[in-house]
């Protein structure tokens, strides 16, 4: 199995930025695809932005936070990480790390979840 432990989300205003990290452990070796998620209380899961876990660090990104979020990570560390910048009240969520075993364009159905960390924007 993989954990996952979400960190550093918490209460900003308008325009601020925070990083988000997740720590991965367990049977890293098992993760071809990292990314992270964001749900708000009755609307679905949102698929933000993914990573390709091993080798060259490719990746994509939703269009509502394309430009403003960047995915990264410490492969030494076993570490995942979200920087928001910008942020706007609407990217008021909680925000999840997710792991899968597959390989490409891979945006839902992910192996492995954390628990999640409160981001909140303030207007």
């Amino acid at each position: 199995q993989v954990q996952l432990v979400e960190s550093g989300g918490g209460l900003v205003q308008a325009g601020d930025s925070l990083r988000l990290s997740c720590a991965a452990s367990g049977l890293t070796f098992r993760i071809n695809t990292a990314a992270w998620f964001r749900q708000v209380p009755g609307k679905e899961r949102e698929w933000l932005a993914a990573i390709r876990w091993w080798g060259v660090a490719s990746s994509d990104y939703a269009d509502s936070v394309k430009g403003r979020f960047t995915i990264s990570r410490d492969n030494a560390k076993n570490t995942l990480h979200l920087q928001m910048n910008s942020l706007k009240p609407e990217d008021t969520a909680v925000y999840y790390c997710a792991a899968d075993r597959r390989s490409g364009d891979v945006r839902d159905d992910y192996d492995y979840w954390g628990q999640g960390t409160q981001v909140t924007v303030s207007s």
